[in-house]
Formats: structure tokens, sequence, C-alpha cells
């Protein structure tokens, strides 16, 4: 009997630890996701080793980017996304005649305006230089706690010109939402959100908004022609006897339209703001033909509308044009690419600045304007929508 009641417990036992192992977890195995590098684009691009594109990890940060409760606040007049500043019509830039912002202007939760305007959210994939008007974000930059475009993300949750937060309140409340936990298990192999996580994920998203189907990278591609006042504008943008824009913007053979660096670029004659005031480039390199130097921002979809400049200072294209021609100011930091300075600007006359004005239309791209795969998801995992956070 001894003997039967034994051999019973060993066959339990086995089919027991069969019946375990066959319930053990699937390994975490995210989705790659297919990165199409566009024709004439660089092929070098910038994703950190430890925070590869993954389909599921850019997902989660489209909801992450467009999710109100990032501020780590449920009250709809305290809630704040990365999209409140960075919208997809507007080139994932504020732009003007924002119901929120109708100047331009961004407000913080707390009440604060920030240092500088917005920068659009285009093209970062390529950028190696570093993040803001002063590339601060940088391995080399003054604080290493702060190198990644990671890194902007809890920065702007705790900066108080923007969400004014706290990333403790933030993680605590998107663990708390119903569906984020899944998410977050199918990105990163682990229901617990961590701050460094949403960092990830959002970085993720937003390196895929990549803009490569202009009018004129059509006509690069053999698709389609220019007009030619707009054949006429890119002479002008590319040539230093024309307006002498492609030294810090690019052009045929530069798609991204910019270069990434940072220009004294003739705005103003005095600088006692910037030694005041740690935002220009020099306040990072120590450098001192950096002072009053901002990044030159890309013109794709640079045509949607101001204001323009780290300040703000110019509300309409037109304007900037109209500074570029006849405004430039001499400083003893000026920028040498700032060939025309000593004519106060490159004297376009009115049909060269119509036509350079066609030319950099020519960089409007609307299918990136329109791609539901940037736009907010149907719903957030809780059942709840971006218009009703609006």
């Amino acid at each position: 009997m001894k003997t039967k009641q034994r051999l019973q417990w060993i066959i339990l036992t086995i089919l027991g630890i069969a019946f375990s192992c066959s319930e053990k977890p699937q390994p975490y195995e995210p989705t790659p996701y297919t990165l199409d590098i566009p024709d004439y684009f660089p092929t070098q691009v910038n994703i950190p080793e430890d925070n590869p594109l993954t389909e599921e990890g850019v997902e989660l940060g489209r909801h992450l980017f467009y999710d109100g409760r990032l501020s780590g606040r449920t009250h709809r007049d305290s809630l704040m996304s990365c999209a409140t500043c960075h919208i997809q019509s507007q080139g994932f830039d504020l732009g003007l005649g924002n119901e929120r912002f109708p100047d331009g202007q961004p407000i913080g939760l707390s009440g604060v305006t920030p240092p500088h305007y917005p920068l659009p959210l285009i093209n970062l994939i390529w950028n190696e230089n570093g993040y803001l008007w002063n590339g601060m974000i940088h391995p080399s930059g003054p604080d290493q706690s702060k190198t990644r475009l990671e890194d902007l993300v809890w920065m702007g949750v705790v900066a108080p010109h923007e969400m004014a937060g706290d990333t403790n309140r933030t993680k605590k409340l998107i663990q708390s939402i119903d569906g984020y936990p899944a998410l977050f298990e199918k990105a990163f192999g682990t229901n617990i959100v961590t701050m460094e996580n949403i960092n990830k994920a959002v970085a993720q998203f937003v390196r895929t908004l990549i803009s490569s189907d202009a009018k004129f990278d059509r006509y690069m591609r053999g698709e389609e022609q220019l007009t030619t006042e707009e054949l006429s504008g890119y002479v002008l943008f590319t040539t230093e006897e024309g307006a002498d824009c492609f030294h810090c913007h690019g052009g045929a053979g530069n798609p991204l339209f910019t270069t990434h660096l940072f220009y004294n670029n003739g705005k103003d004659r005095e600088f006692t703001g910037a030694f005041e005031d740690p935002r220009d480039r020099y306040h990072i390199t120590n450098d001192p033909m950096d002072i009053g130097a901002y990044k030159a921002t890309t013109l794709r979809n640079i045509a949607l509308g101001g204001p323009y400049m780290h300040d703000g200072r110019f509300q309409t294209l037109d304007e900037v044009i109209d500074f570029y021609a006849h405004g430039l100011v001499w400083s003893e930091y000026i920028n040498p690419l700032m060939h025309h300075i000593g004519t106060d600007g490159n004297q376009l006359l009115p049909w060269e600045k119509e036509h350079l004005k066609a030319f950099i239309a020519t960089l409007m791209d609307t299918v990136f304007l329109n791609n539901p795969k940037f736009a907010p998801p149907v719903q957030f995992p809780d059942g709840t929508t971006f218009e009703s956070q609006q």
C-alpha cells in the first residue's frame, strides 16, 4: 500500500512540475520598430543603445506625449502634456492662434513664462549637437544629469515654466490609470511605471517624428517640379550673393534644413543679458564667440507661423526675411558666416523676398502634419480621450 501511495505521489509531483513549467511567462520580446531613412537623408541616427526603437515603446510614448495627466494632476485646468506646446498641425511647435496661448507665448502651470519659445520637434533623430536653443542637453554639457533627449521629458514635468510638477507624483498617477501598466509591460518588460521608462517611451515617439515629404523632397526625388519663382528662391537661398541662408540652414546637401549648430545672427548689439541669464550658447561653452548665439532651427514647416527666434521677437515670416535683408546689427560676437553684416543685411529686393518666401513654402510637409501615426491615440488606456482633456 505504501508503495502504491508513494508511486502516486511521484506521479503527481512530476505532473505538477510539468504544469508549472508550461505556465512560465513568455520572455520579454518587444517588436523592433522599422525606421525608414528617407532618400537623401543622413544614414547615421541618434538612437541610444539602451533605448532602441520598438513598436510597443513608440506606441506607449505616443499615449504619454498626448496625456495631460503627465503633469501628475487630474483636474482639467491643471492638465498639461508635451502636446500642449508641441502641436502636430503646427509642425510640433506652438505657433500662433493657439486657444490656450493665443499670442504664441506659453505659460507654465505655475504661471511662469519660459525663458525661450518652444522649438519644433522635427527630425530630432539626426540631432547630434545638443537640445534646446543653447544645446545644453548634450553629453558634453555642463550638467551630466541632463544629456539625452530622454531627459527633456522629466525636465518638462518639473520645470516651473512647464508642468511645474513632481516626477514621483507623475509616475504614481500613471501607475494608477487602468491599462498603462499593461502598456509598460509590453514596452519594457515590467508593469511597474518608472520615470526613466516614461522618459524613454516619449523619446522613442519623438524620434519617429520625421518630416521628409514636402514639395522640395518630391522635387529632389524627381516626382514634382518647382515653379520658376520657387527655383529662383532656391538659388537665392543657396548662394552667398543672394540671401545666403544655406550656411546655417542647409539645402540639397542637407535636407534637415538645419545644421543643429549655434550662431550669433546679428539680432542685437548689446549682450549684458547674456551674462545675467545663462541661456545663450556662451554659458555652455564659455567661448566669448558664443555670446548671443542660439540654435539655427529647422526651416521645415517654418512657414506655418511665428513667433520666430528664441525670444519670439518676430511674428511673421515676412518680418524674418526683412530682418535678414535690412536689419542685421554688428557686434564683436557676430558669427563669421553672416557675410552681409557690412551692409546691414543681404538687401534683397521685394521680388527676391517673394521668391525666397515661395521656396521656403516648398518645405511645408502636409503629409507629416496629418500623419495619423503622430496624432493623438483614439483613446487612452482607461478609455478617456485627448479631446476630453482640452
